[in-house]
């Protein structure tokens, strides 16, 4: 769907002037500032110290407030946890409409992770969260469940319903 992968086809199709945004298990950081790798990829009309900290602070980073101006490989600089709670703040500040988390927050425990996907719901709740994940802790921050069941199965299930109703049943084809 972000067009990355070249095994496949078909189409997928956003409201125009929609700006998804496609979080993977490790995010990607560009070399510079740390401003640079919080606005990252769409930049950001208000991109003052003020509301990068705030972001910061509220996934958990606050003790990098005061390195905003600092140029560094931050790939290197901070561990994979850091790095998926700093695309969590990317997420606050870019308020995307359409959120595409792929094992997003894999290097966090179950509590962090909680926290973060709580803070989205919380500030961005008229956006589409799609979550891929193998960790069933994900399953109570979604209303919905397309589980793929191999050979090509999947079934759609409603948490809503209390006990994974079944919603539709097919198989996905090549074709």
């Amino acid at each position: 769907m972000a067009g990355i992968w070249p095994y496949g086809d078909g189409s997928v199709g956003l409201p125009a002037a929609e700006r998804p945004l496609f979080l993977p298990q490790r995010p990607y950081l560009p070399m510079g500032t740390l401003r640079d790798a919080l606005v990252y990829p769409y930049g950001l009309e208000d991109g003052s110290d003020q509301v990068l900290g705030e972001a910061l602070q509220r996934v958990g980073m606050g003790s990098l407030i005061g390195q905003m101006e600092e140029t560094r490989l931050w790939s290197h600089t901070l561990s994979l946890g850091e790095q998926q709670r700093l695309a969590f703040a990317r997420i606050l500040l870019q308020k995307p409409r359409w959120i595409f988390l792929d094992e997003a927050s894999s290097a966090l425990d179950e509590r962090a992770e909680g926290e973060l996907y709580r803070l989205l719901a919380d500030e961005l709740p008229n956006s589409a969260i799609i979550s891929v994940g193998h960790r069933s802790s994900l399953w109570r921050y979604h209303s919905r469940c397309l589980r793929l069941l191999g050979g090509g199965a999947w079934r759609l299930e409603d948490e809503a319903s209390g006990d994974e109703a079944q919603l539709a049943f097919g198989r996905l084809s090549r074709a």
